[in-house]
C-alpha cells in the first residue's frame, strides 16, 4: 500500500534521555499533523552516540517508562527509533525499534559494531546476531543500523527474507571532502542508491546532525526509490524533517522492469557459501 514517511533528522543531546524523548515526541506530533503514517529517527536518537562509559546509565529495557511512552504514541503513527537496550542478562545493545499499534513490532540489534577511525562500539556494546524481515501495515520491512548497511550480506538477507523497504538508522559523522560535498555524504548516497537498485528495494535512510566531542554529524537523510533514484533528501548539517510518499505502483513497475530478485538463485548462493565454509574450515 502507499504510505507517507517522515525522516526526523534531529540533534539529540549526549546522555540526556529526558531531553531527547521530549524532542522525539515533538517530532512525532509534527509528523502526525503533517499526515504521515511512519516517522523514522536516527541511530541512538534517545541517547546520543559517543556515550562510552555513559552506556549503562542511559540504557533502557523494553519495559522502561520511555519505551512504554513511545509504544503508546505508536497507536497513531508507526515509529522507528534507536536507543541503547539493556537485556535481561545485563548486556547492552545498539538497538532499533519498530513500534506500531502500541506494541513492539520488531527489534533489531546492530550486528556490525565499528572499531576503526572514530569508532569504538565493541568496547561498550554487545553485537546483535541476526537480520530478520518483518511484516508491517505498509508491507514487509527490514531494519539496519548504520554500519550494518556497509556489509552487503545484511541488506541481501533482508531482501531475500521478503523485505521491500529497508530502514537504516544512522549516526554518520562528516569526514573528508569529495568535490564540493562531504566524502561521507557522497559515500552514503552511493551506498543507498546501489543497495536500492540491486535489490529492487526502497531505502529510508535517517541520519542525525549536531556535534558531540568535536565531531559533526552531517544529516542528509533520504528516501531512495527501488530504481536507485533519490526522491527526497534532507539538508546537510541542519535539523530537518524529510517527507516522502512511497507508492506501491512504482515498486511494482520497477520489479517488473528489472526483475533482479525474481531471478536471484538463493540455492546457488547457499550452496557456494557452504562450500566456502567447508574449504576454509570456518
Amino acid at each position: 500500500m502507499d504510505f507517507t514517511a517522515v525522516l526526523a533528522q534531529i540533534k539529540p543531546k549526549l546522555g540526556c534521555v529526558a531531553h531527547n524523548l521530549a524532542l522525539i515526541e515533538e517530532r512525532i506530533e509534527g509528523a502526525k499533523k503533517a499526515g504521515a503514517d511512519l516517522v523514522v529517527f536516527p541511530e541512538l536518537a534517545l541517547t546520543g552516540y559517543f556515550l562510552k562509559d555513559l552506556v549503562p546509565e542511559v540504557a533502557r529495557r523494553l519495559d522502561s517508562p520511555e519505551i512504554l511512552r513511545l509504544m503508546a504514541l505508536s497507536h497513531d503513527i508507526s515509529i522507528a527509533v534507536g536507543f541503547v537496550e539493556e537485556s535481561s542478562d545485563y548486556r547492552f545493545f545498539n538497538s532499533s525499534l519498530y513500534l506500531e499499534d502500541g506494541r513492539v513490532k520488531h527489534l533489531h540489534r546492530k550486528v556490525y559494531l565499528p572499531t576503526y577511525g572514530l569508532f569504538d562500539e565493541q568496547r561498550y556494546l554487545a553485537r546483535g546476531e541476526r537480520f530478520r524481515a518483518f511484516d508491517s501495515k505498509f508491507g514487509r520491512m527490514g531494519m539496519l543500523v548504520c554500519e550494518d548497511m556497509w556489509h552487503l550480506s545484511a541488506s541481501y538477507i533482508l531482501a531475500m527474507d521478503g523485505a521491500t523497504t529497508l530502514i537504516c538508522l544512522s549516526s554518520s559523522p562528516g569526514r573528508g571532502v569529495e568535490g564540493e560535498s562531504l566524502a561521507s555524504a557522497a559515500a552514503w548516497q552511493k551506498l543507498t542508491a546501489t543497495t536500492a537498485l540491486f535489490l529492487n528495494s526502497r531505502v529510508l535512510y535517517c541520519n542525525r546532525v549536531g556535534y558531540e566531542d568535536g565531531v559533526n554529524f552531517w544529516g542528509g537523510s533520504e528516501y531512495v526509490a527501488s530504481s536507485g533514484e533519490s526522491m527526497a533528501r534532507g539538508k546537510l548539517l541542519e535539523e530537518d524533517c524529510v517527507s516522502a510518499t512511497l507508492d506501491e505502483g512504482s515498486l511494482r513497475r520497477e520489479r517488473i522492469f528489472s526483475p533482479m530478485l525474481r531471478d536471484e538463485n538463493l540455492f546457488v548462493t547457499m550452496a557456494e557459501l557452504r562450500r566456502i565454509e567447508r574449504e576454509r574450515g570456518l
